[in-house]
Formats: C-alpha cells, sequence, structure tokens
C-alpha cells in the first residue's frame, strides 16, 4: 500500500506548484523551512490520497513522516489524524506518544496547523499533565515544537476554553 500511495501523489505532481512552494514555504538556507522538497502535489489532493490510504500501518506512516518529501510527510499526518480519530484510549496514547517522538519531522507550519490541535491537543484534552506538556514544548528551543504548544490549545479554545492558549501565548 505504501508503494501505491507514493505513487499515487507522483501522479498528482503540479510541475509549476512544484516550482512555486519552496519559495511560500521558505526553503533557502537560513530560512524557517530550510531544505525541505516538494513534488507540488495540492493538499486536497493529498487528503483524498490519506483517505485512500486511511488504514496505512503506523509503520508506512512513519515511512511518510521521515520522508524527505514535504507532501508525503502532510498525507502521513492526515493518515495518522484519521487512526487517532477512530482510536480507544490506548491507541490514542500509541499515537501521541509517535507523534510526540516525531516532531522533528513535523517541521513547517502546516505540518504542525493540520495535526497538533487534534492529536496532542485531542489527547492532553483532560490530562492532568496537559499544562506540563503544553509549558515543556512551549519553552523549546524548536521553533516548530513552540508552534505544537500553540496549535494544540485550539482543541480547548473551540470548546470556550482560552485560559491553556493565553498561558503558552504568554509564553511564547
Amino acid at each position: 500500500m505504501l508503494a501505491e500511495l507514493k505513487n499515487d501523489l507522483r501522479e498528482s505532481i503540479n510541475h509549476e506548484k512544484a516550482a512555486v512552494l519552496p519559495r511560500f514555504f521558505k526553503t533557502g538556507p537560513g530560512e524557517y523551512g530550510e531544505g525541505d522538497k516538494f513534488l507540488g502535489v495540492i493538499v486536497p489532493t493529498q487528503r483524498a490520497i490519506a483517505i485512500k490510504y486511511k488504514d496505512l500501518p503506523l509503520l508506512d506512516v512513519k515511512t511518510l513522516i521521515q520522508s524527505t518529501w514535504h507532501e508525503e510527510r502532510l498525507t502521513g499526518l492526515f493518515i495518522l489524524i484519521h487512526h487517532f480519530l477512530k482510536a480507544d484510549e490506548s491507541g490514542k496514547r500509541e499515537i501521541y506518544d509517535f507523534y510526540i517522538h516525531h516532531t522533528a519531522y513535523i517541521n513547517n507550519w502546516d505540518l504542525v496547523d493540520s495535526s497538533a490541535g487534534y492529536i496532542v491537543g485531542g489527547y492532553l484534552a483532560n490530562k492532568p499533565e496537559k499544562m506540563t506538556v503544553l509549558r515543556k514544548l512551549a519553552y523549546s528551543g524548536l521553533l516548530w515544537d513552540r508552534r505544537i504548544a500553540m496549535i494544540a490549545t485550539l482543541a480547548y479554545i473551540v470548546k470556550g476554553q482560552p485560559d491553556e492558549a493565553l498561558e503558552i501565548a504568554e509564553i511564547l
């Protein structure tokens, strides 16, 4: 299934987008997305491919998330969100742990913004360690960890609970 998914992405390449995306995502030397590579697949297509392969095993999702290709990472995260939303509590914990251990690959704003609220925010919602984890991420030296902390609080904002977001915003 993984080879088929990658083939589907490559069949959807838009060369014009592939030329524009590195500038849009600031991939030049010293920029926040330095070195990121793009195939040129638009997000709605990535979402459709993720739905098609929504039952991809976690080991294959890991391969996608560790890819050098931005679209493979984002598609992997879309699949991971699907896994999270249908999982029981122990499954959610496994996916949350997986996510936290792979933040080095969740390294651009769209990757974080598409996933952190669902997985990090969703998992920590009623956990006593919620703010300890979010504070740790917020104080991280890594830009994307800090963004994960902030975006995770969207899960609480939509429920009318802004206190966590305000605290993380104050740290940032």
